[in-house]
């Protein structure tokens, strides 16, 4: 067989194994709900939970909790997306929780990341959804390497890695009690290699900041950041115009472009397959504030 051919085999495999969670999750639990962020691990999910019940209609809403610090590329795509499907979209808003006093900016025009944990909760008591499918894979970040497939939270939306279930032979115990919900990652033995190469034999749609193109940003701890009425520079920072292209999408104040040339997804591909950090680790500068800082935000309830 081909390299290709191995490549293709291989992505059907992923497939076939995130399609038969996706049903798992429906036939077991009662109210789920897709997160959906207009980035590129959630457009693949998306597309994998609607083969999962092609042709009838997708069996939940989708939700997406806005920072309201977005790149205004990635919401006409969700928007226009989801549209066209004919899908159920909940907006669970940060601004929202702000307003009413569930949340606190500590530094406006700061990062929005951790306040996003309270708008979830809220959004899923709100609706009572007892599973909610996200798109983290294991190979992002330490603490999502830590992750179950059926990843249980209590009764307060915490985690706690070292309580969860084993899950021998894909077998799932999805049992929860009364006011707790699972979250479910149908990606997790995918990679960002992976995600790209079914993103290419799919042929999906990507919002437009994944791919090469010209912007004006700002050098920050070897980040680059693009300027917005959030983003000015500081003493002694400038800001530039160059050529580039994001491999994660997130809160406009803290996800950071990659100097690249790659315009269509082959040459993203490519770049890829040399790549030696990953996406978060390279782009995602909230993540940088300590080696725990994602599994501490996990533990209170974050994706």
């Amino acid at each position: 067989m081909s390299a290709t051919g191995r490549r293709v085999t291989q992505l059907r495999a992923l497939e076939a194994e995130a399609v038969f969670v996706i049903r798992e999750v429906v036939a077991e639990l009662s109210r789920p709900v897709l997160l959906f962020s207009g980035g590129k691990d959630s457009i693949v999910l998306l597309r994998l939970a609607e083969k999962a019940f092609s042709p009838l209609p997708l069996q939940f809403p989708v939700l997406h909790v806005d920072t309201g610090h977005n790149f205004p590329e990635v919401i006409e795509y969700r928007d226009r997306r989801l549209r066209e499907a004919g899908h159920r979209l909940i907006v669970a808003s940060v601004q929202e929780s702000i307003d009413t006093g569930r949340a606190r900016e500590e530094m406006p025009g700061g990062s929005r990341n951790r306040l996003q944990t309270v708008t979830l909760l809220d959004a899923l008591e709100q609706h009572g959804f007892d599973a909610a499918f996200g798109g983290a894979r294991r190979d992002e970040e330490r603490a999502r390497a830590k992750e179950r497939v059926f990843s249980f939270r209590d009764e307060f939306g915490q985690w706690e890695p070292r309580a969860q279930r084993a899950e021998p032979w894909s077998l799932y115990n999805s049992r929860i009690r009364r006011g707790e919900h699972v979250r479910v990652f149908p990606l997790s033995n995918w990679t960002e290699l992976d995600v790209w190469r079914y993103i290419e034999a799919e042929e999906l749609e990507l919002p437009s900041i994944y791919f090469a193109h010209r912007r004006r940003v700002i050098d920050r701890d070897g980040i680059l950041l693009a300027e917005s009425e959030w983003i000015a520079p500081r003493d002694g920072e400038l800001v530039y115009e160059t050529t580039v292209r994001y491999r994660t999408v997130g809160d406009l104040t803290v996800t950071g472009a990659v100097r690249s040339e790659a315009a269509d997804v082959a040459t993203v591909i490519s770049e890829t397959v040399t790549a030696t950090i990953s996406e978060r680790g390279e782009t995602r500068a909230d993540d940088r504030t300590s080696e725990a800082a994602m599994e501490d935000r996990k533990r209170e309830g974050y994706f």
